[in-house]
């Protein structure tokens, strides 16, 4: 089956009582066993080991990015947590993307730092930094690609060789494209994670998580913290993120035709300072992104001239984008990284790594372009 049929039907079968087309909820904690000596027959005990509706999911994203298995979680940030969890130990070091989600920064430098486990952020963008950051006590290779909020991209192929030369798994955060667009485990990579909160529910409606394993070996590890530590998806947004993302392909496909008209509009405007779009040639990355993805995305950030107060006049101003948290839904989303989604990341570090004052993230959603495009033509012009 070719992507599109799978993101319909890849783990998901009519219901064999009823014949519901759409897998059932199943909102319950416990499974009735026959007897002591067929105790699991139903593949099910207890929902936070394991649940038909997030089994379905699990299997669906599986598929989707050609992995052995997957395991889901109540959050993102839940999918990262299993991962570190399973892979680290006291005195293990980490070689991790400099820019990445100000959440997962947090995680690394703010919770696991004090169980004595070093993190040291690299710019993964030059394939060289990680190889000479790679210690005999390192232990995991993690990159997110595009990165957020900056979209600085990592050459997987390159950094996934190095990393597989040292015998060091390799976690790719494929939150940004998706398996639609960037498929990870064809690149080298052993885990792949999920915000699936974003592009797979694609409507504002859930936060969810998923780690997907390229061997039987790692997904146990990842299983065993998954029913381990409880942090489990829900029935319900396993639910509706199965339904959200069998429209995954016509969403990205318009998004992204979307953005790369507002990354023009706004790369032409006497008022912008600076436009980033891995779609535009401008992009410095620009011949990377189309060698390793076979789409651009739907997440640009520009800078307007006059700084921060000008930025935050920009995003106050603005009658259809919607200033949030999130990305990836079909609302288009206006958001400031540095005092929304990476306040958790030190100012210096920021400054370090190009999250700047006055940096403005877009989530291009699926309204009209021209409509996304006057909007923003409003604000700027507003502008003194």
């Amino acid at each position: 089956m070719r992507f599109r049929t799978k993101q319909i039907h890849a783990g998901v079968t009519p219901d064999p009582t009823t014949g519901a087309i759409l897998t059932p909820i199943h909102q319950s904690t416990t499974f009735v066993q026959p007897s002591v000596d067929d105790y699991m027959a139903t593949g099910y005990s207890y929902s936070r080991s394991g649940n038909p509706t997030v089994r379905a999911f699990e299997e669906k994203v599986a598929v989707l990015e050609g992995g052995h298995d997957a395991a889901a979680f109540a959050t993102g940030m839940a999918a990262t947590n299993a991962v570190f969890l399973a892979m680290l130990n006291a005195g293990d070091h980490v070689v991790v993307s400099d820019v990445v989600y100000g959440g997962t920064h947090r995680l690394a430098s703010q919770v696991y730092t004090r169980f004595g486990i070093e993190f040291e952020f690299v710019d993964t963008s030059k394939a060289d930094n990680v190889a000479a950051a790679l210690r005999d006590s390192t232990a995991l290779v993690f990159t997110e690609t595009p990165a957020n909020p900056t979209l600085k991209l990592t050459d997987l192929r390159a950094v996934s060789d190095i990393a597989q030369e040292a015998g060091v798994p390799h976690c790719v955060d494929n939150t940004f494209l998706t398996p639609y667009y960037q498929r990870p485990f064809e690149l080298g990579a052993d885990l792949i994670v999920h915000s699936t909160t974003k592009y797979m529910d694609g409507h504002n409606a859930t936060v969810g998580g998923a780690v997907v394993s390229r061997t039987p070996e790692l997904h146990e590890q990842i299983k065993f913290i998954q029913n381990s530590t409880g942090t489990t998806m829900s029935p319900q947004v396993a639910w509706l993120t199965l339904q959200g993302v069998k429209t995954l392909t016509e969403r990205m496909d318009r998004q992204s035709d979307n953005a790369m008209r507002v990354a023009r509009f706004l790369e032409g405007h006497p008022k912008v300072a600076t436009v980033a779009y891995p779609g535009l040639e401008s992009f410095p990355q620009h011949d990377l992104a189309k060698q390793q993805a076979t789409g651009f995305g739907a997440m640009a950030w520009f800078e307007v001239k006059g700084g921060l107060e000008a930025g935050k006049a920009i995003m106050d101003n603005v009658r259809l984008w919607t200033l949030a948290e999130n990305l990836g839904s079909v609302e288009s989303l206006i958001t400031h990284p540095v005092t929304m989604t990476h306040a958790a990341i030190p100012p210096d570090e920021r400054a370090r790594i190009g999250i700047t004052d006055g940096l403005v993230r877009l989530s291009v959603g699926l309204e009209d372009a021209d409509d996304l495009i006057e909007d923003l033509a409003q604000a700027l012009d507003g502008l003194p």
